[in-house]
Order: C-alpha cells, then structure tokens, then sequence
C-alpha cells in the first residue's frame, strides 16, 4: 500500500530535524578542518566539500562565514560545559577550585584550534553555553564567599580565574614543545588561588570585609527587607568588604 501523505507538522517536522542533522554535519566538518589546518582551512567551500554540501547550503544554515565560525565557537562552549564536574557541596572548597581550573586549562590543551576560535571574539561571551560555564564558576565563587574564603569581590575573582586559565593555555600553545614546562601552568593556578581566597576563612577574623563578603554572599533571594532596604544594606557590605 502507498505510504500516506505527511500531515503538515510532521512534515515540518522532519524537515527541522533534517535542517539540524545537516547543520551538525557542517559544524563537524569545520571543526575537523579547523583542528587539521587551522582557522584559515575553514574555507566555505572547503566545509561544504567536506560535508557533502554546496556552498550556497552554508549561507543558507549559517548566513556568512563568521556566522559558521560563531556556530563552531558555541559547539565548542558546549563540549566544553559537558566537561565540568558540579559539586553541589564540595568539601574542600579551594580544592574544588583548583580542580575547575585545571579541568578549563586541560579542554584547551586538549582542543587548541577550537579554544583559539572559542576566544579569539570578545562578543562570544554572549554564547549560553558560555554563560552557563560562567554560572558554574560564579556558583564556586559564591561558596567560597560565603565560607569567608575569598579575598576580593566576586566579579574580580572570576575575572582573575577565567584571566589566568585563558593566558595559561595561550601562552602555552604559543610556546616551542621544548620549552613548555608544566611548572607553568601550576604556578599559574596557584598565584590564582592565592590572588582570590584566604589562607584561612576570613569570617575567623575580627575585621569586617570577610564578614561583609560572607554575609553579601549568604543573602537569600527572598527576606523581609524592602527594596531600599536590601539595595541600602548590599552597598553597605559593598564599601565594607571593599576596604579589606
């Protein structure tokens, strides 16, 4: 008997996963030309050659080359959020942030040309799989906030972490193999845990900037403080925690 016909959603259906399935293929011929040869092997025809594909598919999936380039980059954030370990409730908190470090440093070792693309454009850092990454480790940074652990602001730590995890793996692949030394990379993480945490909870401490960071960090989302309230009391912990 012939098949019946496809009712309209099915039919738009299969046509999206099919458009999906294509798009993915073309991703995955990027990255393999982009691994093999380098950004400037990632050429519009050379992907459609690679995935089966005239090129005119590539802008009709992609819109242009930099949007190809940009779909590579937020394949890559993925693959690499995959990567990280979430501990709800580490026991060892500075512990826990070595390990996230190491395991950033580690990705972009493992994938140069990828990690080169990843954050070769400052506006990537709109990706969602980048922001999701970034939520993790603001997640760390809270708890070492609120253990009385960190030693600067919040933002600052994560900038500092995400600076010295990226000039980490940079500056390693920018070095001959004969004169990359491990010791590099481990100086580097621990200058890190040392820039951003104290040697021990600073809420032990009679001054009040840890006690301020701790407090800033515990604040639920929810309490009985009006909006002036809860605004006036975290610029209060703001200037304290500041002038430690």
């Amino acid at each position: 008997m012939p098949s019946r016909p496809q009712s309209g959603s099915s039919a738009s259906d299969a046509a999206a996963i099919g458009r999906e399935q294509t798009r993915q293929r073309v991703i995955e011929a990027a990255i393999d030309l982009l691994t093999r040869g380098g950004r400037d092997a990632v050429t519009t025809r050379a992907v459609a050659d690679a995935a089966g594909l005239q090129p005119p598919a590539i802008y009709r999936l992609f819109g242009d080359k930099d949007g190809l380039l940009d779909a590579v980059a937020e394949h890559g954030f993925a693959a690499f959020l995959a990567t990280k370990h979430i501990e709800p409730d580490p026991r060892d908190l500075i512990a826990d942030l070595r390990s996230g470090w190491d395991v950033a440093v580690e990705f972009g070792l493992t994938n140069p040309a990828l990690y080169t693309l990843m954050y070769s454009e400052p506006t990537r850092a709109t990706s969602a799989a980048f922001k999701a990454g970034m939520e993790i480790l603001m997640g760390r940074i809270r708890r070492l906030a609120a253990g009385g652990w960190l030693r600067v602001d919040e933002e600052l730590a994560a900038q500092i972490i995400h600076a010295t995890a990226r000039g980490a793996v940079l500056t390693w692949l920018s070095l001959p193999k004969h004169r990359r030394n491990p010791a590099l990379l481990t100086t580097l993480r621990e200058s890190m845990v040392t820039a951003v945490t104290n040697q021990q909870p600073a809420v032990r401490d009679t001054g009040p900037a840890g006690a301020a960071r701790a407090l800033r960090a515990a604040l639920p989302e929810q309490t009985p403080l009006s909006s002036a309230e809860q605004h006036l009391l975290r610029e209060w912990l703001d200037r304290l925690a500041a002038d430690g």
